[in-house]
C-alpha cells in the first residue's frame, strides 16, 4: 500500500553500520524484503557477510538495532505510491471494504497507515502479531475476510511479491500483482497472479469491472 523502500533501506543500513557491516544499495532491498523483519535481516547478513559466515549472535545484534531504529520512527521517509490514496477513496466510495495485511510488526503498520491515509480508509489493518503466522501463511488473510464478513472467494488480494501471491492463493482469494512495487512481472506471474496492474488505479478497475473474479485478464 505504501512505498517503504527508502525507509527500510535507511534503517537497515544504519543498523548494519552500527554493527560494523557495509551498507547495501537502496534498490537491492527490493529483493531482500517481503518475508518479515527476521528473514530480511538474515538476507542482509548473507549479503554483507556471506552465507554461512555469520552466527545467530550476529543476527540478534543487527535485528535488535534495526528493530529499535525502525520502531522509534516507523514513518520516516515514507511516501504514497502515486494514485494509491485516490484508489482507496474510489473503492470505499463504491462500498468495497478494504484491509491491510503486512509482515511488518503491527505497531509499525498502524503508524504507517495513520500517517499516509485519512482515518477510516481501511476497515481492518493487521501487521505481524505473535498469534498470527506471517505471510505466506493464509491465516491473517482468512481472519481479515472473517472480520469483514465475506468469503475468501469474494476477496481480491493485492501485493507486489511472490509472498503476497502465495498468501492470496493459499487463502483461496484472487490475486492482483502490483507491478509498481518491489518485484518483477515474471515473479508475480510465476507465483499465480490472476491479474496484473501497472498502476493503483487499475486495481479499482479490476474490482469494479463486474467480471467474474478468477478469470485472467
Amino acid at each position: 500500500m505504501a512505498d517503504t523502500l527508502e525507509s527500510i533501506a535507511y534503517f537497515s543500513n544504519r543498523a548494519l553500520e552500527q554493527c560494523g557491516y557495509p551498507v547495501i544499495p537502496t534498490a537491492d532491498y527490493k529483493k531482500i524484503v517481503g518475508d518479515g523483519a527476521d528473514m530480511q535481516v538474515r538476507r542482509m547478513l548473507d549479503r554483507v557477510a556471506g552465507k554461512g559466515k555469520w552466527a545467530e549472535e550476529d543476527f540478534r545484534r543487527v535485528r535488535t538495532v534495526y528493530g529499535g531504529l525502525y520502531g522509534a520512527e516507523p514513518t520516516r521517509l515514507l511516501k504514497n505510491y502515486a494514485g494509491m490514496p485516490e484508489t482507496i477513496r474510489q473503492l470505499k466510495g463504491a462500498g468495497i471494504r478494504t484491509a491491510v495485511l503486512s509482515n511488518k510488526p503491527h505497531e509499525w503498520v498502524t503508524a504507517i497507515i495513520e500517517t499516509l491515509f485519512p482515518q477510516g480508509s481501511f476497515d481492518v489493518c493487521f501487521g505481524q502479531k505473535p498469534d498470527i503466522p506471517r505471510k505466506p501463511a493464509p491465516d491473517g488473510a482468512l481472519l481479515i475476510a472473517e472480520k469483514l464478513g465475506v468469503s475468501p472467494k469474494e476477496c481480491l488480494y493485492i501485493g507486489d511479491t511472490n509472498t503476497d501471491m502465495k498468501t492470496g492463493s493459499a487463502a483461496g482469494m484472487d490475486t492482483v500483482g502490483a507491478l509498481w512495487g518491489f518485484r518483477t512481472r515474471a515473479e508475480l506471474e510465476q507465483n499465480g497472479a490472476h491479474y496484473l496492474a501497472e498502476r493503483p488505479e487499475q486495481v479499482a478497475q479490476i474490482a469494479l469491472s463486474g467480471k467474474q473474479w478468477g478469470e485472467n485478464e
